[in-house]
């Protein structure tokens, strides 16, 4: 625990404030003056601290805890075989970039509007990996080959929503960089943002010591896009905004609170540029996510009072995306915690299930809390949160 908090740079007081307990305590048990706190707080340090893994903090390395991977989807195996091949001989034509651009406009369509949105998109994704792979290798001219590359990387956009919190890491960063390489080989600017934003993403979400890196992503994506802007269609400006908007999220991340409300308004000035209505399929990025993220924001300013208002201001009816919706309302239940309405953020989470239940199964936050509230002194709490996590295989053995 006295590494990592060291690590993050807070001090005994700040862990103590953000844990309800006092300095003497934090020292106590990093000291090993007293016994192991109970798995709600255990949790707890986890998640302030940034730490994935559980054993890193308990020392038990017989049983591998981590908090924001989720379990292996049955149908990464095949996912990973078609990023993992590469068609150097076909006998079969590959397919125009017209056709594998209506398959990407029906494979969000469908990420969107499923409940069980990764199974839907992992049926998708291996034939349209392998057939994008193909018009790139058999493109006759410049511009069918970058057209070609355009489609591949948004291919690769949408199996890293997939493989994103599933127990392959090394999958994941392939699937980036290869985004990242086919819309450079494109040189379209949308393509290359998107690569950009997903990109500064993994890096955000591999821990603190890669904030930096997220950081430089998101600033060189953000000066490439500049000088598009002023005639920018919707779909550039949207990921511009939703740039900005990650810009943000990393500085909340860190604690800085100017820093991460200044690009929220940026962000927020962008939104205001795009038409009524419109929302980014790869990034959710409207004018209606808005809400959403100062919520997002608010929750890792760990700002429980605030994060409570931007809940209660968010318009979440105004999200057309289901997977987006269950992760706005795993954000407004971590906001509910912080302010501690246990009771308030257990129903948020069944609301979130309600919408897709594979965002809550694959998402730490929600399964922290779940965990927690498993051994709340509420029998009423107990009996719900158990109800949860086990229709999430949670509890299973």
């Amino acid at each position: 625990m006295q590494i990592h908090r060291q690590r993050r740079g807070l001090s005994r007081p700040v862990v103590a404030g953000l844990l309800g307990m006092s300095p003497s305590w934090v020292k106590q048990v990093e000291t090993g003056r007293i016994q192991m706190p109970r798995l709600p707080v255990v949790l707890r340090i986890a998640e302030i601290l940034r730490v994935r893994d559980l054993a890193d903090l308990t020392g038990d390395q017989t049983l591998q805890v981590d908090l924001f991977i989720g379990p292996g989807h049955p149908r990464l195996p095949a996912v990973q075989a078609a990023v993992d091949s590469f068609p150097f001989t076909e006998d079969r034509e590959a397919p125009p970039a017209t056709h594998l651009r209506a398959r990407l406009r029906q494979a969000w369509a469908a990420r969107h509007q499923a409940p069980n949105h990764r199974d839907v998109v992992g049926a998708l994704l291996p034939e349209l990996i392998r057939d994008a792979q193909l018009a790139v290798r058999q493109a006759e001219t410049a511009k069918d080959r970058r057209a070609g590359q355009a489609a591949l990387s948004e291919v690769y956009s949408l199996s890293q929503f997939f493989v994103a919190y599933q127990p392959d890491s090394a999958l994941l960063w392939r699937i980036a960089e290869r985004g990242m390489v086919a819309a450079q080989e494109s040189e379209d600017p949308h393509a290359i943002g998107v690569a950009g934003w997903l990109t500064a993403q993994a890096h955000r979400d591999t821990g603190p010591n890669r904030f930096d890196a997220a950081d430089a992503v998101t600033e060189k994506a953000l000066r490439y896009l500049e000088p598009y802007l002023p005639d920018a269609d919707d779909r550039v400006v949207a990921i511009a905004g939703a740039l900005q908007f990650e810009a943000g999220y990393t500085a909340a991340r860190r604690g800085e609170s100017g820093t991460a409300w200044g690009w929220w308004d940026r962000a927020d000035r962008t939104a205001a540029r795009l038409s009524p209505g419109y929302y980014h399929p790869v990034t959710s990025f409207s004018r209606a996510i808005m809400g959403a993220h100062a919520v997002t924001v608010a929750v890792e300013l760990r700002a429980g009072g605030e994060s409570v208002r931007q809940a209660a201001a968010a318009d979440a009816v105004a999200i057309p995306s289901r997977p987006r919706l269950a992760r706005h309302r795993i954000e407004e239940a971590r906001a509910y915690h912080l302010d501690g309405q246990a009771e308030t953020a257990l129903a948020t989470l069944e609301k979130a299930h309600r919408a897709a239940p594979e965002t809550i199964k694959y998402n730490g936050y929600a399964r922290r809390i779940l965990l927690e509230e498993t051994e709340s002194k509420s029998p009423a709490r107990r009996r719900r949160a158990a109800a949860l996590a086990d229709e999430l295989g949670l509890l299973a053995a």
